[in-house]
């Protein structure tokens, strides 16, 4: 599933082509998603204008002119392509695709339909019952140790789970919590009530570094992600510790080299002498 910094890369390389020019064409050709694609969809979107892009989470918002918002949500294998001109076909498992006033076109692609497009207002954006809950942006200057402190303590769940939790932290997921907590030197497997505030602040400043780092590389294509711009990310060649089980980990002398077990049903890698 793209994470945040994948949905970042795709924020910033749609927001470079889209804003300010007039949606000319809106086609749904499939509804069926994890949320029914709204059936006034296309007549909203018509003749509108995108004003900016935000993302929260996971999620994409782009905020239209008349104050309506589009929710995006790329599930385990969406995709958002920007085409300069409008392609011959349609791409496979391309569910709707937008049309603007330049000939650009966006489309939106998941054969695994777990993905969703749905819409909102902006005066109710953040009480929406996809945003309502969420923690904090990791990237944010609220999101500081003694936050992160604050809302582990009393946890009994092994870390890595709690740092998955959206209601914790908002937008990290498999990849970024494994790459983060090696960075940090703790266990995925530590209960996060235990961390406090000596423990928290190194893993703050990895979860904010591996974040940028992976943004600045344009996300990690492991399978199904790529870039607005049909490019593939590069971060998954600096990969530290995450789908490298039985590798030798970077900067340790650890004879057993990176580890893999499983965690509430997804792989965990960590290096088990380094990280505690």
């Amino acid at each position: 599933m793209p994470e945040l910094p994948e949905v970042e890369t795709v924020r910033r390389g749609l927001s470079a082509r889209v804003l300010d020019r007039p949606i000319t064409m809106v086609d749904v050709r499939r509804r069926d998603l994890r949320l029914p694609v709204p059936a006034d969809l296309a007549r909203r979107l018509q003749g509108r204008v995108i004003r900016h892009i935000s993302r929260r989470a996971k999620y994409l918002r782009a905020h239209l002119d008349d104050g309506a918002v589009v929710i995006i949500h790329l599930g385990m294998s969406g995709r958002l392509v920007l085409h300069d001109a409008p392609p011959n076909d349609y791409e496979a498992h391309e569910h709707v695709r937008l049309r603007l006033s330049d000939g650009t076109t966006v489309g939106f692609t998941d054969h695994r339909r777990f993905g969703l497009i749905t819409l909102s207002d902006e005066a109710t954006l953040e009480d929406h019952k996809l945003f309502a809950g969420l923690g904090p942006e990791p990237l944010d200057e609220a999101f500081d140790p003694p936050a992160l402190a604050e809302r582990l303590a009393g946890k009994a769940t092994p870390l890595k789970a709690a740092l998955l939790d959206q209601r914790v932290v908002a937008g990290l997921g498999n990849i970024y919590v494994c790459e983060a907590l090696f960075q940090a030197g703790l266990s995925p497997r530590r209960q996060a009530g235990t961390v406090g505030l000596k423990r928290a602040t190194p893993l703050v400043h990895a979860i904010k570094d591996v974040l940028t780092r992976a943004i600045a590389a344009g996300g990690s294509s492991l399978r199904d992600y790529v870039q607005a711009s049909g490019e593939l990310g590069f971060f998954q060649h600096g990969f530290a510790v995450y789908d490298r089980e039985g590798e030798k980990c970077p900067g340790c002398d650890c004879a057993s080299a990176v580890k893999r077990v499983v965690q509430s049903n997804r792989s965990t890698f960590y290096c088990a002498k380094r990280q505690r």
